[in-house]
């Protein structure tokens, strides 16, 4: 019989595989409406416009026309998801194949360079396991405001040097390692990322953990990543991680964008002398990384003896316009605009 509630059965069987459910489990079926042989009702996407949901409104006129025969008039309007990152233009994820080399450092600056070139700006310390933004950025014990809405409770951003920030080291011990499964970690990303008023944002940048894992899994499987930078040391040794991070992303389960490779601690430039560089880890090692992967070289971030003393006091380097690392990433930052 033909009515609203065999047809909420029967489109339990379409699945959106990205998600791995039921459109009907996953809430993606709306304004429902049934009368004589006429189906009609929202589908609710991520993106409206992407081509490739055709597939699933065709999965769903097939999976009717099976079980309630052909002759019906089937209507399916495809509607754009309100979620709390909807006006967020761009994500990109700042990763490495492992830890150490300076990946937090990396996109703390990078978002202050962002924010200096006019870009709005927010920054996730999806790190779980070794939060860094709260100390970065010299937040201390302050936490995000929270309140009701729709039933639902939501945050409101720290914001400081014009960015927004959201981080687990807002929210734990910093003295007590957090020990959690997968889902916990993957669970904790998801309520950063979904469960805060973002508002409108040029830019998110996600600082990642370092390796390959269930937060870079779950970035890539369940949010439109825009692209992604991988963080490398001049260390010929560190090709191999570089590699793996890079593959990575390339994998038919991800299939993220690169914009491209940053080499961090490339150069020692003495604050005084700004123009002497002493290639203490080896030379130009970044940009054969880059072409080894067939990726861009998006440039170099010098070691100087300020960039530890700003990360440690709550002031990232690149605010200081006149520092030769402030310089490195505006031009990193300008190549990713113009991407």
């Amino acid at each position: 019989m033909l009515n609203k509630e065999n047809v909420l059965e029967v489109l339990k069987d379409v699945i959106y595989f990205p998600k791995g459910d039921n459109i009907i489990a996953l809430n993606m079926v709306d304004n429902l409406m049934v009368k004589d042989n006429a189906i009609r009702f929202d589908l609710i996407m991520e993106h409206a416009n992407d081509p490739k949901n055709d597939i699933l409104v065709n999965g769903a006129k097939r999976t009717l026309t099976e079980v309630f025969g052909e002759g019906l008039d089937i209507e399916i309007k495809v509607v754009e998801e309100k979620t709390a990152l909807s006006k967020v233009k761009h994500i990109i994820a700042v990763a490495s194949g492992k830890g150490g080399v300076g990946k937090s450092t990396v996109a703390a600056n990078l978002a202050i360079a962002l924010a200096r070139a006019n870009q709005r700006v927010g920054l996730i310390d999806a790190d779980i396991y070794g939060p860094s933004v709260p100390i970065m950025f010299g937040l201390g014990n302050e936490q995000p405001a929270a309140f009701e809405k729709d039933g639902k409770t939501v945050m409101l951003p720290i914001e400081k040097y014009g960015i927004k920030l959201m981080s687990i080291g807002s929210f734990v011990d910093p003295e007590r390692p957090l020990i959690w499964r997968g889902p916990m970690a993957t669970s904790a990303l998801n309520q950063l990322m979904n469960d805060t008023l973002w508002g409108e944002l040029d830019w998110m940048v996600v600082d990642m953990p370092p390796g390959t894992g269930d937060i870079q899994l779950t970035l890539a499987q369940q949010y439109n990543v825009s692209g992604a930078i991988i963080v490398t040391t001049p260390q010929k040794v560190a090709f191999a991680d570089v590699l793996r991070a890079a593959m990575m992303f390339k994998e038919e389960a991800l299939q993220i964008p690169l914009y491209g490779l940053v080499e961090n601690m490339a150069y020692f430039t003495p604050y005084d002398l700004p123009n002497n560089k002493y290639y203490i880890f080896g030379r130009e090692t970044g940009k054969q990384f880059a072409e080894k992967l067939g990726v861009p070289f998006l440039g170099q971030i010098p070691i100087t003896e300020k960039i530890a003393e700003s990360g440690d006091a709550g002031i990232p380097l690149a605010l200081d316009a006149d520092s030769p690392v402030s310089k490195a990433f505006d031009q990193i930052a300008q190549s990713i605009i113009n991407v």
